[in-house]
């Protein structure tokens, strides 16, 4: 029994004092830090690429928009192939929107031919006719119309495309945090219980051999054997954890080719980074600068404006038109019609009312009800973010506690191992009681690496919600290509 004694209390030791929680066999390989996938993510990850297409369609948006004041050509032409008059004529003119009192600008040539009535407005001298002209809208239309309100909208969608993108980036960002996190500590618990296993399989060739001399009971060693089946089941699910971990992340790290790496264990990190102890001071802060960098609120603002836009022409259509217009007409050349040959300047008003308005009525009062909406859902936004800080906050504090309580856990599991091997070399206890402190040692490096991990997730969680990866996101963003 001696033998076996010492035999076991050397294997225990050398359990305990391994340096890494992940004894790994092979060689370590570069390890896969945080950060290359974060790079990978906004550079790479499909969904966050599709995210960024949102300001391509949204400045297609506003070219479509612009669309409503571009110069604008006609050409139309008649003539009579029967009857008592015989002429023909033609005319071109070119129309220009206006970006002010809902007018626009014209100008024109108009030449005929042949013999036309005298009430015929078509007729010209024989080197044709020039003209200008302006319209202009007094009232209803004159500060803003539906082609300027759609222009401004356009122009907000664009703006809102930014926000719609920080939404996008950070639930991305978040949850590839998570997801790295997670990975190392599937692999960290897979090194933990393959040390486990190890520890085990150590003993058998002793166990066996003593078992042969009569120097343990046979039963000994089917205790041990059954001892490893128990342990390399939980090894095989502890692998399956870390493979599915594995896939997962290979989402979020691609290579140069933009495809999915499965990263090995052989690229995990020996170990977590160290957790900062948690500051309370700052979070009163983060919390203020998050109602200014979270994009929901930032959101809601501009389709607050947009409806702003809807509603200043909702109260334009309430007013009466009130039409200007002026114009100019200098015929060319010599020809039957004398009338022509005088400069012709005409101006003239044109006053319309809808008497009853129920079309602008209703859309002031829908837009009325929409604005008190965003006012609703931009309070209780701010109250979400308030709520989310706060839990993400309280879950980081609990979390590093835990990890100060679980590595003290450990400490103890591992005194208590080395004692009952102690007593195991002194004949005062058996395998069974030593392969309880094997377990209890066990579990509590699992904890430990489950309260890193949940440590970091909470982490990931707090910048999301305090939108600090936001910080220098204009500034990276700048470097994603768009299409033209």
């Amino acid at each position: 029994m001696p033998a076996f004694s010492l035999f076991i209390r050397t294997k225990a030791l050398k359990a305990t004092l391994c340096a890494s929680l992940l004894c790994m066999t092979s060689a370590q390989a570069e390890t896969i830090a945080l950060e290359a996938v974060l790079n990978s993510v906004t550079s790479q990850y499909p969904p966050y690429l599709i995210a960024l297409i949102e300001r391509d369609i949204a400045a297609g948006r506003l070219k479509q928009a612009s669309g409503a004041f571009d110069l604008n050509f006609r050409a139309s032409g008649s003539f009579n192939p029967t009857g008592y008059y015989d002429g023909s004529s033609s005319d071109f003119v070119f129309d220009q929107p206006l970006p002010f009192w809902g007018g626009n600008v014209f100008a024109g040539y108009k030449i005929s031919s042949g013999s036309l009535a005298d009430y015929d407005k078509s007729r010209t001298l024989l080197d044709g006719e020039l003209r200008a002209g302006i319209r202009l809208n007094l009232l209803r239309d004159s500060t803003i119309d539906s082609r300027r309100a759609s222009l401004w909208k356009a122009r907000l969608d664009q703006e809102i495309a930014d926000p719609f993108i920080q939404r996008q980036h950070l639930d991305i960002v978040r949850t590839a945090m998570r997801s790295y996190y997670n990975w190392v500590a599937m692999g960290l618990r897979l090194g933990v219980t393959e040390n486990l296993v190890r520890i085990a399989k150590d003993r058998e060739s002793s166990i066996a051999e003593l078992a042969q001399k009569g120097q343990l009971a046979p039963i000994v060693k089917v205790d041990n054997e059954r001892l490893v089946i128990s342990r390399q089941l939980t090894a095989v699910q502890a692998r399956r954890r870390f493979e599915a971990a594995s896939i997962e992340l290979s989402l979020f790290y691609r290579d140069a080719n933009d495809d999915p790496v499965v990263i090995t264990r052989h690229h995990l990190p020996a170990k977590f980074p160290k957790a900062s102890i948690p500051i309370e001071s700052k979070v009163g802060p983060a919390t203020m600068a998050a109602f200014t960098l979270r994009p929901e609120l930032l959101r809601i603002r501009l389709v607050q404006e947009k409806f702003g836009i809807d509603r200043q022409l909702a109260k334009n259509n309430l007013l009466p038109n009130l039409d200007l217009t002026a114009s100019v007409s200098e015929n060319l050349g010599s020809g039957p019609y004398k009338d022509r040959k005088q400069t012709e300047s005409t101006v003239g008003l044109e006053f319309r009312v809808p008497l009853q308005r129920n079309e602008a009525k209703g859309r002031l009062q829908t837009i009325d009800a929409e604005l008190e909406r965003l006012n609703n859902d931009a309070k209780f936004a701010r109250e979400r973010i308030v709520a989310e800080i706060r839990d993400a906050w309280s879950a980081t504090k609990a979390a590093h506690e835990q990890i100060g309580q679980t590595a003290r856990n450990v400490e103890l599991a591992v005194q208590l191992e080395q004692a009952e091997a102690k007593r195991l070399e002194q004949g005062a206890t058996d395998l069974l009681a030593l392969q309880i402190r094997e377990q209890a040692t066990f579990d509590g490096r699992l904890l430990e690496v489950d309260a890193q991990a949940e440590y970091f997730r909470a982490q990931a969680d707090y910048e999301a919600a305090t939108a600090m990866k936001l910080v220098n996101w204009k500034s990276s963003l700048k470097q994603k290509p768009t299409s033209n």
